[in-house]
């Protein structure tokens, strides 16, 4: 086996690599956007707001607290290992608390 050969083999199995990881990309790209308009679309084809992320601060390993927007509603959730609990709410169009200004020392 020359060394043509083996320059050709690997040649062809990068490009065939390449394929498959576009390929798979592509897919994933798809499911995605096909899932983004499901989650859009409510019951009997309603639109509905999707939830939405906005901050999220950890407190340890696996402990986290998370501002969400769902349908209008400002939520504020602690997620654990275990369980997920509402800590507090604000109704659509409540301003948010402001975030308090860090004092120099």
């Amino acid at each position: 086996m020359g060394i043509g050969a083996v320059i050709s083999s690997i040649i062809a199995i990068v490009i065939a690599l390449a394929l498959v990881l576009g390929m798979a990309w592509g897919v994933i790209w798809l499911l995605k956007k096909v899932q983004d308009r499901q989650l859009a679309a409510g019951v009997n084809g309603e639109e509905s707001q999707p939830i939405r992320f906005l901050r999220s601060m950890p407190l340890g390993q696996r402990e986290r607290v998370v501002l969400i927007e769902a349908r209008g509603e400002t939520m504020l959730v602690g997620v654990t290992a275990g369980s997920i609990t509402l800590l507090a709410r604000w109704p659509g169009g409540t301003p948010l608390p402001a975030e308090p200004s860090l004092r120099r020392l």
